[in-house]
Formats: C-alpha cells, structure tokens, sequence
C-alpha cells in the first residue's frame, strides 16, 4: 500500500533514470521524453553542465536565509533583468511558480492600496481568463479560469473574475472601479495550447495603461526560450511592457525555483517585510538556475526551438491526418488539436489521456492538455533525429486510434 497522497492519477510508469531526451523506468525500457517534466527540463536530464554547478556550489554553500545577501542571486537576478526582460526592475525568487504568481497577487493587491478608487477604498479586483492556470494554491486556483481545480474547495479567496481569452470586447465591458489588475499566460499551456493574439495582448496592454492596471505575465510553463524567445510574450507583441512576469519550470532545468519580476515602476510597493520566504533563492538553486540560462544562451538554443517548431509543423500537416485538426502554439509548446469524434476511445476515457497512454506503450512521453490536445514539450536542445523518432511513434499511434466515428463518452479525468 502507498503511503503517497493520491493527488494525481498517476500514468503506470516508474521513472528510474535518465539521460538527455531519453528515461528509463524500472524494468529497463527507454523512452523518448518530450513531457521534460512538463517543460521543466529545458535541457534534457542530467546535463553535464547542470550536475557540475550543482555539486560545486553544494561542496561550497548550500542553504543561506534571506536575511543575509545571497552573490548568486545578484548575479541570476542581473542576468534574468538585463539579458531576458531588458525592461528596468526587480526580481523576488521563490521555490515554484504557484508561489510567484501568489507574489503578483499581492503585488497587484498592494497596488489597489496605493492607488484605491474614488471614495478611498482599494482596488483589488483581478481578471483573469477561462482556461486558463496560475497554481494550486487557494489564491492561484482562485485565479485559474477552469471549475475543475475548485471543486470542494470553497470558499474561495474574493476578487477574481475569468473572461473569454482572446475576446477584447468582453474584457473592455468587465472593468470596473475596484479592478486593479489583469493576470494572463501569453500562451495557455495547461488550458490546451491556446496562443493569445498580438492585437489582444496589445489590447490588455492599452486598457491597463488607461485605467492603471497592472499587466501581469504569468510565463511559468513559456519562459526562458520554450516559446521562441526569452519572454513569450515579446514573441506575440514585443512592444508591449508588462508590470510583473511570473517564471519557473525550465528556469531550473529541473531544480526547483521560481521568481517573478516588478517593473520599476512598482517595485517600490514590495518593500521588507511585505513578502518572504525560506528556501526561494537558495545558493544552489540559485548556481543551477544559471548554469540553465547560460547554456541556453552560450548554445544559442532558441535559435533551435524555432527551428524545430518549423520542423515539427512541416512533418504534422504533410501526413494530411484526418485525427489532427491543427497544430498550436510556439516554438516547443506545441499543441496537437484532435478530432475526437473520429478516434476509437474506450469508454470512460478522454481522448488526450487515452492517445498519452497509447505512445506511452510505444516509448514515448507527451502529456495531455484539455481533453482534445496532445502536448509536445521537448528540451530546447532537441535534435532533428529525436523529433524523427517521436513524430513517427505518434503518427503510428493515431493511426491505431482511428476509429468509426463513434464517441464514447467518458468521466476520466488527470
């Protein structure tokens, strides 16, 4: 019997090893690994570069408190502000991006004291958008535009409400005067591989610079090149300046840590004893953190994710396959749209979890995102070769999968 909460409903796989593109689970089976822990390991498992910064600064210095001043968090924050946001600001580290985006919230809270309405009383007010995904903390689910990670856990935290993504009319009638900010993923990685558009992103920007909102980027699962640049929201409109920037996942490559970023302009708001933490920062969190970006920049990998986002659309819509409906996204968060009324699913199943399952028999990791879109989240370093072997075992896969057009409804749920 296991002793592990049951949070998640678990594929029947153990992971034992890995290495690169490639893991191995506990009987000795290799599989191609494009889930990189949910766009996590930006470069693959165990690199090289990775496990000689982390074993040195272990050797040297593993934990220090935030009390004290920290030279590798100077030194990740000046590389993250000038070389990947090169808008002036200040960066706050965290262990994950639930507690980064938690670190906005209050940011934008903060705000709505500092500049309140017009009988005195705070903004604080935040719209966010259907679909979309800021965590799992109270105030992150409570931020997130999808029902299903709320159930069971009301009352809620006040002050949020979701829009339709891409819609600027709705979003223009919804102010209001206790609205302070508006939260949103430039492209919706768990709500399905949704990409804003330049004229909505451009549009949120305008109205939060009319009404003083502040513009909030949540870029966890998109930063840091996944999308095809350092910001993926300078890869939609790169005019635009947002007022803070929530990271984690691929930052650390695999080591956990977060951070978001404040613009100048509001950093202020954010002084001592207005937010914390115990671990975020750390020495080592910090020297894995930017052995991470610095390879990434030294092997000019982002030059390789726009590549191979071409690669992969190019090989998708040659096979003319009648179980793909599109191909979302950028860069190496790419979403494969799929006509579920087309495929043979088992009952009880969804359609994404049920093809995840199948390439997962045939050695391959793709996770699912909603229930009608396959995700691919390979490392920035992926090879052509790589890509051959993965789009191959899907191809075959949706070719198993084709069905008589029948759909058999189902309750499962990841």
């Amino acid at each position: 019997m296991s002793h592990i909460l049951p949070t998640y409903a678990r594929f029947p796989l153990t992971l034992v090893k890995g290495e690169g593109t490639r893991v191995w689970d506990d009987t000795g089976k290799s599989y191609l690994d494009f889930c990189s822990g949910i766009a996590v390991c930006a470069l693959g498992h165990s690199p090289k570069v990775m496990v000689d910064a982390i074993s040195k600064q272990a050797a040297t210095l593993i934990h220090c408190c935030n009390l004290y001043h920290i030279p590798q968090q100077e030194e990740l924050a000046t590389l993250i502000v000038e070389d990947h946001v090169r808008i002036p600001g200040k960066v706050f580290f965290s262990n994950s991006g639930a507690e980064s985006n938690d670190g906005l919230i209050k940011t934008a809270r903060r705000h709505g004291h500092a500049h309140p309405q017009a009988d005195g009383s705070p903004r604080y007010e935040i719209l966010s958008f259907n679909q979309s995904f800021h965590g799992r903390t109270l105030a992150g689910i409570s931020a997130t535009g999808q029902d299903k990670v709320k159930e069971g856990f009301d009352p809620l935290p006040t002050g949020f409400r979701h829009l339709p993504f891409n819609d600027l009319d709705a979003l223009t009638k919804a102010f209001a005067p206790e609205t302070v900010a508006i939260i949103l993923e430039p492209i919706q990685g768990e709500g399905g591989v949704n990409v804003a558009t330049p004229e909505f992103l451009r549009g949120v920007a305008a109205l939060c610079k009319k009404h003083n909102l502040l513009l909030l980027m949540d870029e966890v699962q998109v930063g840091f090149g996944r999308c095809g640049d350092p910001m993926a929201w300078r890869e939609i409109a790169p005019e635009i300046e947002p007022d803070g920037i929530s990271w984690a996942k691929g930052m650390g490559g695999g080591f956990p840590i977060g951070s978001f970023w404040l613009s100048d302009r509001i950093a202020p708001l954010m002084g001592p004893g207005s937010h914390g933490t115990t671990y975020g920062g750390s020495p080592l969190a910090c020297a894995a953190s930017l052995a991470v970006l610095k390879e990434i920049a030294d092997k000019n990998l982002i030059e390789n994710v726009r590549a191979q986002e071409t690669y992969i659309r190019e090989t998708i819509t040659s096979w003319n396959h009648p179980l793909v409906t599109e191909v979302r996204g950028k860069g190496l968060l790419l979403g494969i749209g799929l006509a579920v009324e087309k495929m043979d699913i088992p009952e009880g199943k969804l359609p994404s979890i049920h093809l995840s399952s199948e390439l997962l028999k045939a050695g391959l990791l793709a996770p699912p995102a909603g229930p009608a879109t396959l995700r691919l989240l390979p490392p920035l370093n992926v090879t052509t070769e790589e890509i051959d072997q993965a789009l191959e075992i899907v191809r075959r896969t949706l070719d198993q999968l084709r069905g008589t057009g029948v759909r058999i409804q189902g309750s499962e749920r990841q």
